[in-house]
């Protein structure tokens, strides 16, 4: 299981993040939510022939469409 301890810093504009925010809620989900699936659906995307814990590989769809929190 994920251990959700860590804490990753970004910088970005006040704008983008007022509208993704926005667009967050309107889907009923936070923007940790969103960007723990962004996270988890580029690492499966990209690992290439990395080893990946089956709970990180189980919770994801692969392709670029569409990700799914577990």
């Amino acid at each position: 299981m994920e251990n959700r301890t860590a804490r990753l810093t970004i910088l970005l504009d006040p704008q983008k993040k007022k509208i993704f925010e926005d667009i967050c809620a309107s889907q009923d989900l936070t923007a940790s939510q969103v960007v723990r699936k962004l996270m988890r659906q580029y690492i499966i995307d990209n690992a290439s022939e990395r080893e990946l814990p089956d709970w990180l590989r189980g919770t994801a769809t692969t392709g670029k469409s569409g990700v799914n929190d577990g």
